[in-house]
């Protein structure tokens, strides 16, 4: 091996990080198939890990069902201590995690360390939640009789998460069902394994018992069939594009699995006149641009009421400019790579078509050729929605930009997506900030904020873009069932 990523893996003090071994019920399971990890920067291959076969996965799912009733029955403050102590390692080892992100991932370092900081608070947060799953008491409408309602834990869960953060994703899914009483069996994607096995280790070095919390890597098709398939498996969660949580909840529904969706986004981003325009470039900036642009959340179409238009146009291109790519493990990097060629390439079309269509492109410069999975910050003005970027989720570092005249205008505008993830609007006026709260169909919205995500708030969308929360105590009843108890007869 070599370049800049696999120069850094070979230093790491925890050599065992790139072993690439998949963890099946407390054993650590080497292959003679391998699957080759990349650094998408240079496309130099930075490691090889295990590929699990259906076989293995059914062994995953025998060690879950046999770990679950003791998992189950520890107490909830007992499973919270040992998130805590995963949390704890993930932080201790933090740095050498954040190469493992970066390395794989493409992100900045920087932004990989975030991420890896992020990630342990979802550990940390449902610790104490597991001791708050509250059950309820009825007022009865029978004589002599007393209604209860408990929540349990549902069984084993398989979590499916994607490559743009692939520690975050796997800690937020992980935590709520570790903390319900469930084991999990996690499936990364084949593009970032390495983060999710480093992290197996440390929860294995934490106190995760065997079977508890399992990491099977390999084929997406060939590992998620027998998850879909297998009864014992009973609740489901998956991060990623709609088009492939669609087939996901056709193959649960056919036994009828609890299934939660984190799907695309095509958030819109409303900018009124009465705002200040230099606080709304910098909420667009990072709305827009972080994670070079591959995040569910990013700002897809920012609307900008035409009185200010020419204003923002020249503030945001001013700062766009300055936004320097290249590798993620070099320090001046604000953009890295896209992690896979298909997702540069979908960016490239996006902007042919847009100009084709009459779309004006600013692109910001840069001073060393980069390679294919390389797209340069860009900024396109003038843009329509029968443009593809116009109504397709754009899952890279291009900023469309639309005007408009009227706020129902815009409203009507920002909600004929049939994805409905995340919003922001830009405002100074409170009345129009609250009507828009209501009418901006979305699971989250940010009101003159870009950032509004964490372990407390119930993350999720509306529409296509999902099913179900995660974070907040609703996170928590994602992977729990609801029984109702009556007890009759007390009297006697």
């Amino acid at each position: 091996m070599a370049g800049l990523a696999a120069s850094y893996l070979q230093r790491l003090r925890r050599r065992d990080f790139v072993a690439g071994a998949a963890l099946i019920d407390g054993r650590w399971i080497a292959s003679e198939q391998k699957d080759v990890v990349v650094d998408p920067a240079t496309g130099d291959e930075i490691a090889e890990v295990a590929r699990c076969s259906a076989a293995d996965v059914t062994l995953a799912i025998q060690a879950a069902e046999r770990s679950f009733a003791a998992w189950r029955e520890l107490m909830p403050a007992a499973r919270g201590a040992i998130l805590g102590a995963w949390a704890s390692l993930m932080r201790k080892h933090s740095e050498e995690l954040a190469i493992l992100v970066t390395s794989e991932q493409g992100k900045p370092l920087a932004e990989a360390r975030c991420e890896i900081a992020y990630g342990a608070t979802f550990l940390d947060w449902f610790a104490a939640e597991g001791e708050r799953a509250y059950g309820e008491m009825i007022p009865s409408h029978k004589v002599d009789s007393l209604l209860q309602v408990r929540m349990q834990p549902i069984g084993v869960a398989a979590a499916i998460t994607p490559w743009n953060f692939p520690v975050a994703m796997i800690t937020r899914k992980a935590a709520a069902a570790l903390a319900a009483g469930c084991p999990i069996i996690v499936k990364p994607a084949p593009e970032t394994p390495l983060s999710a096995l480093a992290v197996a280790r440390l929860a294995e070095e934490a106190g995760v018992p065997p079977g508890v919390f399992q990491v099977i890597v390999g084929d997406p098709i060939e590992l998620s069939a027998p998850l879909l398939r297998d009864t014992r498996i009973r609740a489901l969660s998956f991060t990623g594009s709609t088009q492939v949580g669609r087939l996901l909840l056709q193959g649960a529904a056919q036994s009828v699995k609890k299934v939660s969706l984190e799907l695309g986004g095509h958030a819109p981003f409303l900018v009124f006149d009465d705002v200040d325009v230099d606080k709304a470039v910098t909420g667009a900036m990072a709305a827009k641009f972080a994670t070079s642009g591959q995040d569910c959340l990013a700002a897809n179409r920012i609307y900008v009421q035409r009185g200010i238009y020419r204003a923002f146009l020249e503030a945001f291109t001013a700062a766009m400019v300055k936004l320097k790519a290249g590798h993620g493990l070099k320090p001046a990097t604000d953009i890295g790579p896209m992690t896979k060629l298909s997702v540069a390439n979908k960016c490239r079309a996006q902007i042919n078509d847009a100009v084709k269509k009459g779309a004006r492109v600013i692109s910001a410069k840069q001073d060393e050729s980069l390679g294919p999975n390389f797209v340069l910050p860009a900024l396109l003005s003038e843009v329509t929605e029968d443009m593809l970027i116009g109504h397709e989720e754009t899952f890279g570092p291009i900023a469309a930009v639309l005007p408009f005249d009227s706020e129902d205008e815009v409203v009507a505008r920002a909600n004929s997506s049939e994805m409905g993830l995340a919003g922001y609007v830009y405002t100074d006026s409170l009345r129009r900030a609250l009507r828009l709260s209501e009418q901006i169909e979305c699971g989250m919205l940010g009101i003159n904020t870009a950032s509004f995500t964490g372990p407390p708030i119930p993350f999720g969308g509306w529409k296509q873009s999902g099913l179900g929360r995660e974070g907040s105590r609703h996170g928590l009843a994602e992977y729990m069932e609801l029984k109702y108890v009556c007890f009759g007869d007390l009297a006697a």
